[in-house]
């Protein structure tokens, strides 16, 4: 059996000072949401009691698409965590903090597996509106024809927007359970369904904020 080979000192100093500035820009990233929070336009106080920090997620950041195209948070890779991102810096443009990011993108885990596609619930599964019409979801967030069109409702960004915009016109949306908030935008058949997707969510935003300087 082979043995690990030992580090050399000049190895394990290099191994220190690596971990001593992850912990500095995770400091920084931290400080910078709580400002955020402090000064956003739409979104509320942190909702720390239902989403904590995993801080064993790994780090990258949500500026940076390119660093996302390999990389993996839970079992979302690559173009799931790119969309991930969109929806997060969107959020924060718009002024909603970690928690409004985190419902975002929960909100595209149940709908779409955070992957921009142009077909939706007729298509899969023969689903009709309660008039008896074809539905007509497409998107991250699998949004109808009353959305917008069918160029906004497919740029990720957009779709986010038209989101967040109806989620900020919903009362009290920060304490209500995340997956109720969601449902009172989304209006699909159970409140609870995102529920199931606020963990990975949460792993997802953590990681792709701990990378960044300040998002």
């Amino acid at each position: 059996m082979s043995k690990t080979p030992r580090r050399s000192p000049r190895q394990r100093a290099r191994r220190r000072m690596r971990r001593k500035r992850m912990l500095r820009r995770t400091a920084i990233t931290l400080a910078a949401v709580s400002a955020a929070t402090v000064a956003g336009v739409l979104a509320a106080p942190a909702l720390v009691s239902w989403a904590p920090e995993l801080t064993a997620a790994p780090a990258y950041c949500a500026t940076e698409p390119t660093q996302l195209a390999t990389a993996d948070v839970a079992g979302w890779r690559g173009e799931q965590l790119q969309n991930a991102a969109t929806i997060m810096l969107t959020a924060s443009a718009l002024g909603f903090d970690r928690d409004g990011q985190i419902l975002g993108v929960m909100t595209a885990m149940g709908e779409s597996s955070l992957r921009n596609i142009d077909y939706g619930d007729w298509e899969t599964r023969g689903i009709t509106n309660p008039d008896g019409s074809r539905t007509t979801s497409i998107g991250l967030f699998q949004q109808q024809e009353w959305w917008g069109s069918v160029e906004e409702r497919m740029d990720p960004a957009t779709a986010a927007t038209l989101f967040y915009r109806k989620l900020a016109l919903v009362p009290d949306w920060q304490a209500m359970p995340p997956s109720h908030a969601i449902h009172r935008v989304q209006v699909n058949t159970d409140a609870d369904y995102y529920t199931r997707y606020q963990e990975d969510a949460t792993a997802v935003v953590d990681a792709l904020t701990r990378g960044c300087p300040a998002l």
